[in-house]
């Protein structure tokens, strides 16, 4: 079992930045892949982006790419999500997730969520 906890959300006005972590820890040594995932109220839950950690790989929403960042640190299993050029449509509950090799998110782990709010 991996236990995720997420931190950085908060309340941030349009055009400015967060950098959301991700901490897993407990059974971490079948990660293959950690994501970001962000639920806004009333509507469903959206893939953001990931990294794998063989080969470093990274893949992101249309949505924003070119503005969210995602990078890691394997040796600490902690990924992290650079938010630029924020808007109010990004106002959502961020949820990171963590995956095993050939197994999708819905069969992985998940963090508590953490709430992004950007105000216009």
């Amino acid at each position: 079992q991996v236990q995720l906890v997420e931190s950085g959300g908060g309340l941030v006005q349009a055009g400015g930045s967060l950098r959301l972590s991700c901490a897993a820890s407990g059974h971490t040594f079948n990660n293959y892949a950690m994501g970001w995932f962000r639920q806004a109220l009333g509507k469903e839950r959206e893939f953001v982006g990931d990294i794998v950690w063989s080969g470093v790989r990274t893949s992101y929403a249309d949505s924003i790419k070119g503005l969210f960042t995602i990078s890691g640190d394997n040796a600490k299993n902690t990924v992290y999500l650079q938010m630029n050029s924020l808007q109010p449509e990004d106002t959502a509950v961020y949820y990171c997730a963590a995956r095993c090799h050939g197994l999708g998110y819905d069969r992985g782990s998940w963090g508590q969520g953490t709430q992004v709010t950007v105000s216009s």
